[in-house]
């Protein structure tokens, strides 16, 4: 570690997530010799608040980067691939929580609890991975490394928060709306550039980002994608379905799996993800105790319940997941993975 820690930038400083990052260094105490805030024109001049000092945020460009350690990016895929070349340049490590970089090759995909060994194979850039694949792959690796992994089907419950802080006002919005019966306005979700828009507010969209040609979203992609290869596993039978819900913050996930060792037990898994780094394992029905969004917003930790084996498949369990999407879905495994580099003396 450098005698008196690294200097530290956040690109989209003033966002949901950037928010977060900042809270979240403060919060693990990470060391910080030196931060500098970047944002557009529109928020530069704007104040926030760090270890009880007020830095103030300036507009990101190019000469910024300049003495650099660790770059966090959280501000649109085309901010981040105008700068973190450049970051790159001045000798910084680019963390990216766009989907700019993920699918790049030679680009590490990394979540800490499953590919951390991956970190040292990064050029410049690591890039953050989807909200919705981080919190599944993190609750399926303990599994995958005990029993093997062949097939996932998931359906995911995701909140507004995802599509930022404009879709959670005009989802407040369009409920006062309904609740006096006057009509909801819709200019955002699904997609805020899509022909046609949705009220999210008691209501479930079957849509998040565009349709690809093969009938998938691109959210839907992203999430088998990753997944493989994160996993190592460019042959993982996967698919998914990703659905809107009117859930403020914390995706659900139900995922079926099946696993190549037959005659497991729902027990077995249960006593795999115990004590797996990252996950709190909330599994009794008898006492109604199992995972929700409202109990895990706010938390750094993955949330794994329900699991049970299926009746018919006997290497097939099926599995309940919730975790914070701005949390350990964007800014807590940036961080993290900045945490990583440090303690692999990678930066």
């Amino acid at each position: 570690m450098k005698a008196k820690g690294y200097h530290v930038a956040i690109v989209g400083a003033t966002g949901a997530v950037g928010t977060q990052m900042l809270a979240i260094l403060e919060q693990r105490q990470f060391p910080i010799k030196k931060l500098t805030l970047l944002s557009s024109a529109r928020s530069a001049g704007q104040s926030l608040i760090f270890k009880g000092e007020e830095i103030i945020i300036q507009e990101a460009s190019s000469d910024k980067f300049k003495g650099v350690d660790i770059a966090l990016f959280s501000a649109g895929g085309s901010v981040s691939k105008k700068f973190a070349p450049d970051a790159v340049k001045h000798g910084a490590i680019v963390i990216d929580n766009t989907s700019a970089f993920r699918m790049e090759e030679g680009v590490p995909l990394v979540v800490p609890e499953v590919n951390e060994s991956d970190l040292a194979l990064h050029k410049g850039i690591i890039a953050n991975p989807n909200c919705s694949t981080i919190q599944m792959v993190v609750a399926l690796e303990p599994i995958r490394q005990a029993l093997g992994l062949k097939k996932v089907v998931v359906s995911t419950y995701q909140a507004v928060s995802g599509a930022g802080i404009n879709a959670i006002t005009e989802m407040k919005e369009q409920s006062k709306a309904m609740l006096n019966g006057e009509e909801a306005d819709a200019k955002i979700l699904p997609v805020k550039g899509a022909n046609r828009h949705y009220p999210i507010a008691f209501n479930a969209i079957p849509q998040i980002d565009d349709f690809s040609d093969n009938g998938f979203t691109f959210e839907e992609m992203k999430m088998m994608n990753e997944t493989k290869k994160i996993m190592h596993m460019p042959n993982l039978k996967i698919s998914a379905t990703c659905v809107r819900l009117p859930v403020e913050t914390g995706h659900s996930e139900s995922v079926y799996i099946e696993v190549n060792e037959s005659g497991k037990s729902a027990a077995e898994i249960q006593e795999l993800l115990k004590e797996a780094p990252g996950i709190v394992l909330q599994d009794s029905p008898d006492e109604q105790l199992y995972p929700m969004p409202s109990s895990a917003a706010g938390k750094l930790e993955v949330f794994v319940g329900r699991i049970r084996k299926d009746l018919d498949e006997d290497n097939g369990f099926h599995m309940w997941i919730v975790s914070d999407n701005l949390l350990k879905g964007a800014a807590w495994n940036s961080v993290q993975i900045a945490e990583s580099l440090v303690k692999l003396t990678l930066v």
